[in-house]
């Protein structure tokens, strides 16, 4: 039975919530393989919004099991929130949810130092949400993590808390001039998020192979989108793991022969939250109306999102390194009061021209989009369920952004609702080549 691995192809938020959403019917068990709780992704139920951080979104189908992976950094106090939260609206989360033994645990101190270094940096913020996702990834690398199993080991976290408090209390103090964490009052503290999640607590890498091997339907769920991948991001501006296809494996110990097809998410025009280059960006009233009509404020921070014209070569880049067979296109209804609608499909920067993403940060801060420009739909398609009900104009410009990305298209959502949606393709099936 097929594993599907869903990523998103631009800077992130381009409602993977929704997709994955979509996706989980058909799904036995969806899989968090990376980041932490500075993502959000938004599904609407009707009348309710769900927004998550750190659950999968398969979590709103009844029946279905969801896995937070070894690659996901864990707060615990935020996964302990956000299983409340669903609780109280009916969503039954014990039994369902099953967090890995290896995956790390954001601690204080992680919050602290996120917060204090990127004060510090000035005008070369990264524009960090401040969660300690970054430096929880540090210590991972630093091989002093302290990992959600280690809770289940009281003298095992006291040994290694107070370890890396004498480093971290240091380092609050002298280079940040902030206070330092009290030992016994962080260990009182995990103690008693471990009496609340020990329950979830397993070895996942035993039990998705395991659920593979017995044929069950596997959907691994990426944070954030490739273009803040910190290997194959917009570096340094990026995030701190592995937001592309290849963290799916890594994040979750199943290995790459056993997962069948990647997909990922692209929206119809380009959003990015927080610093970094983006060459599409309107920073006049176009963008403006893109960002009123397409509500682009982050579900987890509430912070504005930038707002820009679709850009092919930053997607057609994550066809590429993501080995994607096709894309859900998302917010298309966003565009439907354009007259215009331009399309990037270049960049040009002294004197040179690019069809191609390049990795220079110079270029990618520096270059002018060269667009091609076709004509708005202006008319609505909000709710529209099937693709000969789309405007001719609407079904040009997505055949245009199959032709640029050079990877067909499996879905067009046309609103915020589940039921919003025009299946083109079974996503499980996709096993040929684009055409």
């Amino acid at each position: 039975m097929p594993a599907l691995v869903v990523i998103g192809t631009q800077w992130g938020d381009e409602g993977k919530g929704k997709i994955v959403d979509l996706l989980s019917e058909r799904a036995d068990g969806v899989v968090r393989y990376q980041g932490g709780h500075n993502a959000g992704h938004t599904v609407v139920l009707g009348q309710e919004t769900f927004i998550l951080h750190l659950i999968p979104s398969g979590i709103l189908h009844p029946g279905k099991r969801c896995v937070i992976g070894n690659g996901v950094v864990v707060d615990p106090a935020a996964l302990i929130e956000e299983a409340g939260h669903l609780e109280k609206r009916g969503i039954p989360i014990r039994g369902r949810l099953h967090v890995s033994s290896n995956a790390h645990l954001i601690m204080p101190y992680h919050k602290a130092i996120d917060k204090e270094s990127e004060r510090l940096k000035g005008a070369r913020r990264i524009g960090t949400t401040g969660r300690g996702i970054g430096p929880a990834y540090v210590d991972k690398m630093a091989r002093i993590g302290i990992r959600v199993g280690d809770l289940l080991e009281p003298d095992l976290f006291r040994e290694k808390l107070t370890a890396n408090l004498i480093e971290m209390n240091f380092l609050l103090e002298q280079t940040y001039k902030t206070e330092r964490f009290d030992l016994e009052k962080v260990y009182r503290e995990y103690m008693g998020y471990a009496n609340e999640i020990r329950d979830y607590i397993v070895d996942t890498t035993v039990l998705l192979n395991q659920w593979i091997d017995e044929g069950k339907r596997i959907l691994f769920e990426g944070a954030q989108g490739t273009h803040l991948d910190v290997d194959h991001g917009t570096y340094p501006y990026v995030t701190s793991s592995s937001a592309t296809a290849g963290g799916a494996c890594t994040g979750t110990g199943v290995g790459p022969t056993r997962i069948s097809a990647v997909v990922g998410v692209v929206k119809a025009y380009t959003t990015r939250v927080g610093s970094g280059p983006f060459p599409t960006e309107l920073k006049d009233d176009t963008g403006v109306q893109l960002q009123e009509r397409g509500h682009e404020f982050g579900a987890t921070t509430g912070r504005a999102r930038r707002c820009g014209w679709f850009d092919a070569l930053l997607v057609r880049y994550a066809v590429r390194i993501n080995g994607l067979i096709g894309v859900a296109v998302t917010k298309l209804d966003v565009l439907d009061a354009c007259q215009e609608i331009n399309l990037c499909v270049g960049y040009r920067f002294r004197g040179k021209t690019f069809h191609d993403m390049p990795s220079s940060l110079t270029v990618q801060e520096s270059c002018e989009p060269i667009y091609e420009t076709v004509e708005g739909w202006q008319c609505s398609t909000i709710g529209i369920q099937r693709y000969e009900q789309l405007p001719v104009r609407a079904k040009d410009y997505l055949s245009r952004l199959e032709e640029r990305i050079g990877c067909r298209i499996f879905l067009i959502s046309t609103g915020t609702k589940r039921e919003e949606a025009i299946l083109l393709d079974d996503p499980y099936s996709l096993q040929g080549q684009n055409r």
